[in-house]
């Protein structure tokens, strides 16, 4: 049960994570910072992968 819990938060953190990111790198766009954009894309193709094997997990118990 505890597992469960410290997953459904830790989705809930990346979500929350991964929204931040897109404003970062909308607003990097917008101040026309290429290497910001860069940074930002593969933070959040990191992200997503992490919350995909949360999810994972997750659905598996």
């Amino acid at each position: 049960m505890k597992r469960k819990k410290r997953l459904e938060k830790g989705i809930e953190s990346l979500q929350k994570q991964l929204e931040i990111h897109e404003e970062k790198k909308k607003q990097a766009q917008e101040e026309n910072l290429p290497e910001l954009v860069d940074y930002y894309e593969k933070e959040l193709k990191q992200k997503q992968e992490i919350l995909r094997k949360k999810k994972e997990i997750l659905d598996k118990q």
